[in-house]
């Protein structure tokens, strides 16, 4: 598959690596020739100097037989442009826009986007990704990661193992005997910073991280099992009143389980914009580094702070401030992956990075097969596939035992209409139903041969 990736930040990167990484054939294009060079010194990818909006660059970089464009640069209207200049003069079949712009995003203009118009196949929106992912991490607090699969009947759990927890030093088929009516499964293990696919010998000890699998009605037992608090959040301080915490209070107001928010915003103007759309929602306006302010949010009562600014520094320090004045979670917005080791140390529970939420939702719309959805864990270690299975793909109509899946591949969760079972050696995989894998990055290319059936699909 030949990919032309426009933008070569911190997202285009990613999404070079894991496509070069899979032998396909990647051109990346920047107007920021360090960018480029950085590109092509590091990964298996060309790489052209240059305006990605430019027909006689797009040409340059193969765009005549290109088979896909996906525009990430930072520029909303040089993405849009992309686009069209793909699909008008060198005809690209796939087309994926990043934009973040909330004006370009809403349901009004929603139309704009078809091949008579203005020919954008995907949009991806890194802020809705954001919040959603903030959501999802205030859903299930004592877990550092969480992402949904099928339809939202199953959680993806990540989960730090402290010295208390009950199920340490438990060999993995012992749990399954141990819980037999547990819809959960362990699909990875992070230990001494290295991520592997377990078998069922493993044992599990303090300090892992680990991924598991579970049908959402589980999941506070599964939580439990694993030594973790199941409290529900009722109220949240969040430090910043941008797209992102916008979204997620209005997503909190239209809950039916009340939750509680106020917003903190440093920027008199983007404060007010956001008293304006809240309507139950307190916003104060000042900056959220001052303990004063926090104090006076009720951050000491508070059941968590989340903080998504656009600086991570600020993120970092007011959760710091907010725990050291008594409130028990704090989840970070983080853009630069070098922070991530701060964690630990400075005791943030759970973070959000948005480039990997973005990553995933591009994965998604890439991705052979009819694949439904994808999550990238980690530094691109390794990759949840969520897919429907196909009549005439390798797998359909057999046991899980049966199927050549690699050694770093594992059955997280089965959906056959609409129920979802917990997977077994002997459980059947059968034309229509939705599986979700855990797979090693270097066995993503395998799981694509096994999911996929024609291009036709693609």
């Amino acid at each position: 598959m030949k990919v032309i990736i426009c933008g070569a930040g911190q997202v285009g990167w990613q999404i070079a690596r894991h496509l070069s990484g899979e032998k396909n054939d990647v051109t990346v294009v920047d107007n920021n020739p360090e960018l480029v060079h950085r590109a092509t010194d590091t990964l298996d990818v060309q790489g052209i100097a240059g305006f990605a909006s430019y027909p006689d660059i797009l040409e340059r970089a193969g765009a005549p037989d290109a088979d896909m464009i996906i525009a990430a640069t930072h520029s909303d209207e040089v993405n849009m442009v992309t686009c069209q200049v793909a699909h008008s003069v060198f005809a690209v079949p796939r087309k994926i826009a990043r934009l973040r712009s909330q004006s370009y995003l809403d349901a009004i203009v929603a139309d704009l986007y078809r091949q008579d118009h203005l020919p954008i196949d995907v949009v991806i929106s890194p802020e809705r990704e954001v919040a959603e992912a903030a959501l999802r991490r205030l859903s299930a607090p004592s877990a550092f990661d969480t992402e949904s699969f099928l339809d939202g009947r199953a959680q993806l759990l990540g989960i730090q193992l402290d010295e208390d927890c009950p199920v340490v030093n438990t060999p993995l088929r012992q749990l399954t005997d141990l819980f037999s009516t547990l819809r959960t499964i362990v699909v990875g293990v992070r230990r001494d910073g290295t991520l592997f696919a377990p078998e069922a010998g493993d044992q599990l000890f303090a300090g892992d991280q680990v991924y598991v699998f579970a049908v959402s009605e589980d999941v506070d037992r599964t939580l439990e099992i694993f030594g973790k608090s199941v409290k529900r959040q009722e109220r949240v301080v969040i430090l910043g009143g941008g797209n992102v915490g916008l979204a997620v209070a209005e997503a909190l107001e239209k809950r039916t389980d009340r939750i509680r928010a106020k917003v903190v915003e440093l920027n008199r103007a983007v404060a007010e914009t956001a008293a304006d759309q809240l309507e139950r929602t307190v916003v104060l306006h000042g900056d959220g580094m001052n303990i004063d302010l926090l104090k006076e949010a009720g951050v000491s009562k508070a059941d968590a702070i989340l903080a998504v600014t656009d600086d991570d520094k600020v993120n970092l320090l007011a959760s710091v401030r907010a725990k050291a004045a008594g409130c028990p979670m704090s989840i970070c917005l983080v853009n630069d992956p070098s922070l991530v080791s701060l964690m630990g140390p400075l005791d943030v529970d759970a973070y959000i990075n948005p480039r990997t939420t973005t990553v995933s939702s591009i994965l998604r719309h890439i991705r052979h097969g009819k694949v439904r959805g994808v999550y990238s864990i980690g530094d691109a270690e390794a990759e949840v596939i969520e897919a429907q299975v196909l009549s005439t793909s390798p797998i359909a109509g057999q046991a899980i035992r049966d199927i050549d899946f690699p050694e770093g591949v594992l059955v997280g969760a089965v959906m056959k209409g609409q129920e979802v079972l917990r997977p077994t050696g002997a459980t059947r995989i059968d034309e229509g139903d939705v599986i979700a894998l855990f797979c090693m990055a270097s066995d993503v290319p395998e799981v694509e041969r096994l999911l996929q059936v024609t291009i036709d699909f693609f």
